[in-house]
């Protein structure tokens, strides 16, 4: 029984990474689902370039192991002891050698090439649309949008579902903050990370994007949603007790939704620096 249950995650493994090119999405949500394999499914360009990388030195992987294989059962056949009684003598072969370096190396350069050409694109910000910074906290994220008003509010982990009962979205475990990261669907994101207390990063993993967040220093990463829709991450760094539960969550709407939050957020929360005078707020 065990032995059929190992198999069947094998062959469910094997038809995920060699079948399928993305996990299948629920409502066009970034975020991991029941008996999901693989990785994300990729909502940003960059995303999608590194899943088609990693499916490609899958290949390449599994095309390497079977040679060593094949080459283990050759030498297990041919040169054991009832089948060759009579070791060889040869010490040295110039040519397998050169062989065993110099095809490694090969293999190599054709995994480093693509792979700098993704780095290169992934650290590179392009022209961007709109700057967000966001800051870690123990244990909770705030956000800043300093193109838009300059304002800035914090967002926690929702605990139960009833806290953001008749809000337009679906509640995810672990995952679902009380407010939400809004921004416009295919244009380019620039994000700006740090912390005020120790070390966070932010992370969301079907937009291909994680960077630490340090105190005294500004990290940038940039994304690109291609289309609409939920994405949740984590902060992705040991930092404390509360550490799992920092969730990220990502909304990437259409151009007239954006600034139709804009609008309503400006009201909402306070700008950056402007002191609150809780008196003076209504019930």
């Amino acid at each position: 029984m065990r032995v059929f249950i190992t198999l069947k995650i094998i062959l469910s493994s094997f038809f995920t990474i060699f079948i399928s090119n993305q996990a299948l999405s629920e409502e066009n949500m970034g975020a991991a689902h029941p008996w999901g394999l693989n990785l994300r499914e990729a909502f940003s360009p960059v995303m999608a370039d590194m899943v088609t990388f990693h499916n490609g030195l899958i290949w390449l992987i599994t095309a390497i192991s079977l040679f060593v294989l094949v080459l283990i059962a050759i030498i297990v056949v041919k040169f054991n002891t009832k089948a060759n009684p009579k070791a060889t003598k040869t010490t040295h072969n110039t040519f397998l050698e050169i062989a065993w370096t110099a095809i490694p190396v090969l293999i190599l350069v054709v995994m480093a090439v693509p792979s700098f050409k993704l780095l290169y694109k992934a650290d590179v910000i392009p022209e961007a649309h709109m700057t967000l910074k966001a800051i870690g906290h123990q244990w909770y994220w705030s956000y800043e949008y300093p193109d838009h008003g300059n304002f800035t509010y914090d967002a926690w982990l929702v605990q139960d579902k009833e806290d953001i009962e008749g809000e337009d979205r679906p509640y995810t475990r672990l995952l679902t903050t009380d407010t939400r990261v809004v921004v416009p669907v295919g244009k380019v994101i620039k994000v700006q990370v740090t912390a005020t207390d120790v070390l966070h990063s932010w992370a969301v993993p079907s937009l291909g994007v994680k960077k630490d967040a340090m105190p005294g220093r500004l990290n940038e990463l940039w994304f690109q949603a291609d289309r609409e829709g939920i994405f949740y991450g984590q902060c992705s760094e040991l930092c404390g007790t509360n550490h799992g539960y920092m969730p990220i969550e990502v909304h990437a709407v259409s151009e007239e939704d954006f600034l139709a939050w804009i609008e309503e957020a400006k009201e909402n929360y306070a700008k950056v620096g402007e002191d609150l005078n809780l008196a003076k707020i209504k019930e």
